[in-house]
């Protein structure tokens, strides 16, 4: 199965639980997400791989125009559905492969993609993608899961066994490098925790089989030294977590 197979089986069987997460649909992470990308009203904004829309239809509220594109069309189902329970008129959606975005160069003041880059083969391909359809003076953001250097070996084997379209998270240092790479000077960073519970985790995941049991044990294993930087914790019969992200943020030159 193709790489971009896999994250279309994956998030189809997962669209409408993912789009009601707490977690994904935290207000108080997409309010400073907000306030990194600084939306306005003269901005034409694109969110690259938008999933179920949440954080395009927030940027939609504060710019002139968003454009969500995305693989899955279950996800652009989902985007659509919230689009209209918002009464958000700004926006439009297209079903589409980010590694070649099917837009003009510099057609946009503001870039994002939140919560996809471990998901792409080819990060800096994706993140060159995003620079070529900013303006000059635009921004481009990117949020992504972080885990810490020294535990990003295991943090990604972790997340394999419970999203078999994962690729690779990136610590900080790294996509810094992408950026760097990118010709994307001097971005900002900020760094925080998205917390949940390990069993509504895997119950809208999609796991192969025995993959959850390794998953689960990976967790158990890491409730006293957090080995996969989860910062895992017992609560009751359940095991409360939190995601390592990263808010990453540079002027396209």
């Amino acid at each position: 199965m193709k790489p971009t197979e896999n994250v279309v089986e994956q998030f189809t069987f997962q669209a409408a639980a993912y789009a009601n997460a707490q977690p994904i649909k935290n207000e108080a992470i997409v309010g400073r997400i907000l306030l990194a990308a600084a939306p306005n009203a003269n901005d034409e904004v694109l969110d690259v791989a938008s999933g179920p829309g949440i954080l395009t239809c927030a940027l939609a509220s504060k710019a002139k125009h968003a454009t969500g594109i995305d693989l899955t069309p279950a996800m652009l189902g989902q985007a659509r559905k919230l689009q209209g329970e918002l009464h958000l008129v700004n926006l439009t959606w297209i079903e589409g492969d980010v590694t070649r975005l099917p837009f003009a160069d510099e057609s946009f003041t503001l870039v994002t993609c939140r919560y996809a880059f471990h998901h792409f083969l080819e990060p800096l391909a994706v993140l060159s993608e995003m620079k070529r359809v900013c303006r000059k003076g635009g921004r481009i953001l990117v949020v992504d899961t972080a885990p810490a250097r020294e535990k990003a070996e295991a943090f990604n084997r972790m997340e394999k066994l419970r999203d078999n379209s994962h690729v690779r998270a990136l610590p900080v240092e790294e996509m810094l490098t992408l950026f760097s790479q990118a010709g994307l000077k001097d971005p900002q960073v900020e760094t925080l925790r998205m917390a949940g519970d390990l069993d509504r985790l895997l119950a809208r995941s999609y796991c192969q089989p025995g993959d959850e049991a390794r998953c689960r044990r990976l967790y158990e294993d890491s409730l006293v030294e957090d080995r996969i930087d989860m910062q895992p914790r017992r609560n009751g019969h359940n095991i409360a977590y939190a995601f390592p992200v990263a808010i990453v943020i540079a002027q396209n030159p």
